[in-house]
C-alpha cells in the first residue's frame, strides 16, 4: 500500500504516536500540534485564543510550509481551534478525525457538509471526568453548597438557607443517554437514585447500567414531570436546539436541579434565567453556555449565586483517561482495508 499521511494539528504524546504508526507500516504521521496557534490567533475569536492557546504562542513554520503540510495529507486528526480553511489547502484530505465528542465544533469551518469522512471521539473521549462533574455539580446544588460563599461574604451564618436534599431515592434524568451520559447515569445509580434517560435512538436490552427505563426523543416531556435532576448529554444538532425552552422548564418538576454538559445552544438561556426568576428550578450547573468561544456568559446567569457556571472544563482531569486514540486507530484500520467506521458525522442528522 502507498504511504498514508497523517497529520496530527493536536499534541500527541509518544504513546499515541507509537499506537497511530503501529496500525500499518505504510502510515507516516507528523505531529504539527501549536504549528497554526498564530493563524488561529488572527482568524478565531480573541476570547477563543485566550482561552484555549497557550499564553503567547504564535505558531511555527511560514504559511508555505503550513500549507505544505496540509496540501500532503490524506488524514487529519483535529482538536480546538482548527483552521477554518482547512478543506481548501488539503485538497487530498480523505478523513479528518476530531478528538472532541461534539460534531458541531465544526460548524464554523469549511468541512461541514464537505465530502470529507468526518469522525468524533463521541463515546470515547473523557466521558468518565465529565460524569464526574455532572455528579459534582448535582450534589453542589443539592446540598445548597452556594451558600458557603454567600455567608462568607456576609460573615456570618445562614443556616436555615442551605435546604440540603437527599440524593437517595430521586430520579435523574439523562438526555443522551449515550457515552457520556450512560457514565452520568451509572454514577447518579451509585448515589442511590433512580435513573430515567432518553436518546435519539433507544437502546435493545440490556439497558446501560444503573438506567431503569431509556426512551427516545419523544418521551423526555413525559419524564420531565417527575424527575428530581436533569442531565443535558446529548449533542447539539437542528433538532436540540433550545431544546429545553419555556415549555420544557415550566414541565420540570418544581425546584429541581439541572446540569448541561453538553452545548449551551441546547438550553434557552433566558427561559432558564426566568425559571430561576420565579423559583421554579434550585439551581443549575452549567459547563457550557452559549457563544462560550466568544464572550462571557449572560450576566442574569453569571450573577445567580445558584447558577454553576464553569468554562467548559468538565473533560479535564489530572489522568489521560481519552479514548480518542484507541477510536482513531480501530477506524484507521478499517479505513485501510475499506471497512466501515465508527462515529461517521451524518451532516443531515448534525453528527
Amino acid at each position: 500500500m502507498q504511504t498514508v499521511n497523517i497529520l496530527s494539528l493536536t499534541h500527541l504524546g509518544a504513546a499515541d504516536k507509537a499506537q497511530i504508526q503501529a496500525v500499518d507500516p505504510a502510515v507516516r504521521l507528523t505531529d504539527a500540534g501549536g504549528w497554526f496557534d498564530g493563524e488561529y490567533r488572527e482568524t478565531w475569536p480573541a476570547f477563543t485564543a485566550e482561552r484555549y492557546l497557550k499564553p503567547g504562542t504564535t505558531g511555527r513554520g511560514t504559511r508555505e510550509e503550513r500549507d505544505r503540510l496540509l496540501a500532503e495529507a490524506d488524514i487529519v486528526i483535529g482538536g480546538w481551534p482548527f483552521p477554518l480553511d482547512l478543506r481548501a489547502r488539503a485538497p487530498r484530505l480523505k478523513w479528518l478525525h476530531q478528538r472532541p465528542a461534539g460534531a458541531s465544533n465544526l460548524l464554523r469551518g469549511d468541512l461541514w457538509g464537505s465530502d470529507v469522512i468526518v469522525t468524533t471521539s463521541r463515546g470515547a473521549a473523557n466521558a468518565l471526568a465529565i460524569a464526574e462533574y455532572a455528579v459534582a455539580g448535582i450534589t453542589f446544588i443539592a446540598k445548597g453548597l452556594h451558600r458557603a460563599a454567600i455567608d462568607r461574604d456576609a460573615e456570618t451564618f445562614a443556616a436555615r438557607a442551605y435546604r440540603p436534599l437527599l440524593l437517595d431515592g430521586k430520579t435523574a434524568c439523562i438526555v443522551g443517554a449515550g457515552g457520556i451520559g450512560g457514565q452520568v447515569g451509572r454514577l447518579c445509580a451509585a448515589l442511590g437514585m433512580r435513573v430515567v434517560g432518553t436518546r435519539r435512538h433507544p437502546p435493545t436490552e440490556p439497558l446501560p447500567a444503573g438506567f431503569s427505563y431509556v426512551g427516545g426523543a419523544a418521551d423526555l416531556d413525559r419524564l420531565l414531570p417527575d424527575s428530581d435532576v436533569v442531565v443535558i448529554c446529548c449533542q447539539w444538532t437542528p433538532e436540540t436546539e433550545r431544546l429545553f425552552n419555556k415549555d420544557r422548564f415550566a414541565a420540570m418538576k418544581p425546584g429541581s436541579i439541572l446540569v448541561n454538559v453538553a452545548r449551551g445552544e441546547i438550553i434557552d438561556e433566558d427561559a432558564l434565567a426566568d425559571a430561576l426568576a420565579r423559583d421554579h428550578l434550585r439551581g443549575a450547573a452549567l459547563d457550557v453556555y452559549v457563544g462560550e468561544f466568544e464572550r462571557p456568559p449572560i450576566a442574569s446567569l453569571w450573577s445567580d449565586p445558584r447558577v454553576l457556571i464553569t468554562p467548559h472544563i468538565s473533560g479535564a482531569s489530572d489522568e489521560e483517561r481519552h479514548g480518542g486514540t484507541d477510536l482513531f486507530c480501530d477506524n484507521l484500520g478499517a479505513w485501510i482495508d475499506g471497512r466501515p467506521m465508527r462515529n461517521v458525522i451524518d451532516w443531515e442528522r448534525g453528527y
